[in-house]
């Protein structure tokens, strides 16, 4: 904004003063580049200096004060974020393993004591006292009683041997491998296994043993049995039914 006083004596210089100062204020507005400012507050400058040396020369010539806008005068100041500090991390020591050495205690070899046959003066080392060993008629017994101990005792191994034997014959036939299990189980059995485990489900009980049979490991067989005819039915492990077919499930993977 121009304030002038006598602007009649001074037409032109105002005039371009005026176009100036518009010329400024749009540069402004529109963020023009700061050396296009620079250029137009120049020319500015120089009509003032202009204007102020005519004035001078001339008395009587009226002041001429231009106003500047305060809030559009000013050119925006970066402002600079303060300098971040960068702090060192220290590197941490690693932690060091104690070592302990542990006390190897030796145990000590006690010497095996080798107990010698008493000399007792004699050149074989063997004592003999006629009164511990030789029998009186009192401790000997009689021919009938020993050759009765001899039959005994004969006969009794005899019958143990012989008992020995079957009782190993029907271990080795019980515990013998089978590769079907369907097969394995005879009429008798599979009319015991449906009625008592399978409860008369002969349909649950085929498709039982089928399952059973394509298992390649006992550990599988077992898992399956348990979980789904042993939890499921109710068996009981203690009836000699449900050992008699946990045993034929064990020949069939042996």
């Amino acid at each position: 904004m121009v304030q002038t006083h006598n602007p009649q004596k001074y037409p032109l210089i105002m005039e371009r003063l005026a176009q100036l100062i518009s010329k400024l204020n749009e540069q402004f507005e529109q963020n023009a580049d700061p050396s296009q400012l620079l250029v137009t507050a120049q020319l500015i400058e120089s009509e003032l200096m202009q204007l102020s040396a005519a004035s001078r020369k001339v008395p009587g010539t009226s002041k001429v004060a231009v106003v500047m806008p305060s809030s559009r005068s000013s050119f925006p100041v970066a402002v600079q974020p303060p300098p971040v500090k960068t702090v060192k991390e220290e590197p941490q020591p690693e932690p060091v393993q104690e070592i302990v050495e542990e006390e190897i205690v030796q145990e000590e070899t006690i010497p095996e004591v080798v107990e010698l046959p008493v000399m007792n003066g004699h050149s074989n080392g063997y004592h003999y006292d006629p009164i511990k060993e030789i029998p009186t008629l009192a401790h000997q017994a009689a021919g009938k009683e020993i050759n009765e101990s001899i039959a005994f005792a004969t006969q009794s191994s005899l019958n143990d041997k012989l008992k020995e034997d079957v009782v190993e014959v029907g271990h080795r036939l019980t515990d013998s491998p089978v590769r079907d299990l369907k097969r394995a189980i005879g009429v008798n059995d599979r009319f015991v296994f449906i009625s008592e485990l399978f409860r008369g489900d002969e349909v649950m009980y085929e498709r039982s043993i089928k399952t059973i049979n394509g298992f390649r490991i006992l550990p599988e067989a077992e898992y399956w049995i348990e979980r789904e005819l042993k939890v499921k039915l109710g068996w009981d492990e203690t009836k000699p039914v449900t050992r008699h077919f946990y045993q034929l499930v064990k020949r069939r993977f042996s």
